[in-house]
């Protein structure tokens, strides 16, 4: 049988065993008609005495009964979906292989990588969710050797947002409410190559139970408190970092954009000294993560406007000086380049990624021609001018090693985000 299965049941004691003794404190020096009493069964270890403060001059006793712990029975919901999953697969696991081809199941998208089964029909046509709607489902996932790994009993998400893995924004959209269906899907539309710590291996495919539950509009920002639309900021932000660390930078940028919306919309509340602080606190690392997710993308303006948008904020965000003074420098806008990071050098003198900016600028300055340490093993020949630099083995290898550091610390610098 597919699922956990339930321990076999101990045997207990009888509905007419005797029940468990009440604790009893005695006097310490007392006589054995001021002891607890234990069964006649029972032998000296049957009491765990405990000694309380010297002063009290009490001894407190357990009786302690042999008893047995059961294992907890999985729910009536997980044992209906694991007996639906053994009439999809049979007895065996790791079939799902054989789903991807089965009849019977329609094609969500054209390369047959994310297929639904329909189990249990909806309200019809009026109850398919938009996107933009807010939708509330059920949801029970497995991998193929039957291990649970996803369970909602109400999740809730707005579609085309990037809430949630592409398989349940593309599923949901073709369900009715009140449906229930089995998503079956590829890696490609879950957890990808990286999968998921600790529980979804990578290239993993993954079967979910999905009832969808409620459709609605998403709520009117302009009608929210700050802390709500701050909650919810927050929730789109930590979204971002999660595609961002999964090197999904469009869907990271996204987010972020998503995340600025719902803090710049006017609300009918307006916020407190501490809340309008806040809501800048918030702005601010929301313009930085998106302009980190910029640069990956090497949308360079933008990179600038997001830098620009912070600085008007927050003046002295060294972040956002860094990378907008560093973006200047390479548009060959050396004087306001050098400005710019004079400033971030201020603000953080032991930022060995503004040092090397500025040195490169200085030295462009003079007319100093930069001559690049070499990368690999095979940039052995340099140009005469360069020649001197780099006359040993040795010299070319601390070389490369500086260069490669000095981009580690700038790219560690650029994508830290909040």
């Amino acid at each position: 049988m597919i699922g956990p299965q339930p321990s076999a049941q101990p045997q207990g004691p009888s509905p007419g065993a005797k029940a468990l003794e009440p604790l009893e404190v005695a006097e310490e020096g007392g006589g054995a008609s001021q002891r607890a009493k234990q069964p006649a069964s029972a032998g000296p270890a049957a009491a765990l005495e405990l000694e309380g403060s010297p002063c009290l001059g009490r001894v407190v006793r357990f009786l302690l009964p042999h008893t047995a712990i059961e294992a907890p029975l999985p729910q009536e919901e997980e044992q209906q979906f694991y007996r639906g999953l053994e009439r999809l697969l049979g007895p065996k696991q790791g079939c799902f292989r054989q789903l991807f081809a089965a009849t019977g199941w329609a094609d969500v998208t054209e390369d047959r990588f994310l297929r639904k089964l329909l189990v249990r029909e909806g309200q019809g046509e009026a109850g398919r969710p938009q996107p933009g709607q807010e939708v509330t489902v059920k949801l029970l996932g497995v991998l193929e050797d039957g291990s649970l790994v996803e369970k909602d009993p109400m999740l809730t998400f707005t579609l085309e947002q990037g809430d949630v893995i592409q398989a349940l924004e593309l599923g949901v959209q073709s369900m009715q409410l009140g449906e229930v269906s089995f998503l079956l899907t590829s890696f490609q539309y879950a957890y990808g190559h990286l999968g998921r710590d600790p529980d979804i291996p990578s290239d993993a495919s993954l079967l979910y139970e999905v009832t969808l539950l409620q459709i609605r509009d998403s709520p009117d920002l302009g009608l929210l408190s700050p802390s709500t639309r701050i909650s919810l900021s927050k929730q789109k932000r930590k979204r971002g970092n999660f595609h961002f660390e999964r090197e999904e930078y469009q869907w990271a940028m996204q987010s972020y954009q998503l995340a600025l919306g719902i803090l710049d919309s006017p609300g009918a509340v307006p916020p407190s000294p501490e809340e309008e602080e806040e809501l800048k606190e918030h702005q601010v690392k929301c313009l930085n993560n998106c302009a980190a997710a910029q640069l990956k993308l090497q949308l360079f303006e933008e990179v600038l406007a997001s830098c620009s948008t912070v600085l008007h904020i927050d003046p002295d965000n060294v972040k956002a000086l860094y990378r907008k003074g560093k973006l200047l420098s390479e548009r060959g806008e050396d004087q306001e380049a050098m400005k710019i990071l004079k400033r971030a050098l201020q603000l953080e003198p032991t930022t060995k990624a503004i040092h090397a900016e500025l040195s490169k600028l200085v030295k462009r300055q003079k007319g100093q021609a930069e001559c690049p340490a070499p990368t690999d093993v095979g940039d052995l020949v340099q140009p005469a001018a360069c020649q001197s630099r780099w006359v040993t083995p040795w010299k070319l290898l601390f070389g490369a090693v500086a260069v490669a550091l000095g981009s580690m610390v700038t790219s560690i610098f650029l994508t830290t985000r909040s």
